[in-house]
């Protein structure tokens, strides 16, 4: 095959240039997680070491609706972020059953049945940052970060034990947060987050 063909490996578009190649895809392995203000012990770099997986945002816009004569006007009301859910392999050191636990006790003291005062005690925050495989001498380069605000656990699941299993134990965090940004390379706001003004109309209607 001629090297000059693969600019060809793409969707034809009716205005542009003809040839333009793919853009290669971000890969789901190529991520990080990092959190801030989790637990109490520090650092909490060891939560980043033993990701195995990460759920990424998903927002939801509730429909409303209005009632006009024949015909029915649809619109969005208040967004809502979804929870995620990072899953953790449970090392022998005891390292993320430790700063799981210190989160959990955060939240609510089990031994002295005590509540936080407020959401700021105990909430932290989240960064999913999607990078290029870089790594090593060659330091990876963040293509996009997800920032999560106002974290806190909804559930931790300890994984169960079985004879007949080799598998890794691991721990499974259901994290709920209150709002969600996304940042380029460049630590500059792009797509959620990003300033594209805000639409006012001179005649308000649906």
């Amino acid at each position: 095959m001629s090297l000059t063909s693969l600019n060809k490996f793409t969707v034809p578009l009716a205005a542009g240039p003809v040839n333009q190649g793919l853009l290669f895809p971000k890969l789901k392995y190529r991520f990080r997680v990092l959190m801030e203000n989790f637990g109490v012990s520090k650092p909490t770099t060891e939560l980043t070491k033993q990701v195995v997986s990460c759920g990424r945002p998903e927002v939801t816009f509730e429909n409303k609706t209005l009632h006009v004569y024949n015909s029915v006007v649809n619109y969005a009301a208040k967004p809502t972020w979804s929870e995620i859910t990072v899953t953790l392999r449970d090392d022998v050191t005891n390292a993320i059953s430790k700063l799981v636990g210190e989160q959990i006790q955060k939240q609510f003291d089990f031994f002295e049945q005590s509540s936080a005062a407020s959401g700021s005690d105990y909430k932290f925050i989240t960064r999913i940052e999607i990078l290029d495989g870089g790594n090593g001498a060659y330091e990876p380069t963040i293509l996009e970060t997800f920032e999560l605000y106002g974290c806190y656990l909804t559930k931790a699941k300890y994984q169960d034990a079985a004879y007949d299993s080799s598998d890794p134990m691991d721990v499974a965090l259901t994290i709920k947060y209150d709002n969600a940004i996304q940042v380029n390379e460049a630590g500059q706001s792009v797509g959620i987050g990003a300033q594209v003004g805000r639409t006012i109309r001179t005649l308000a209607t649906g």
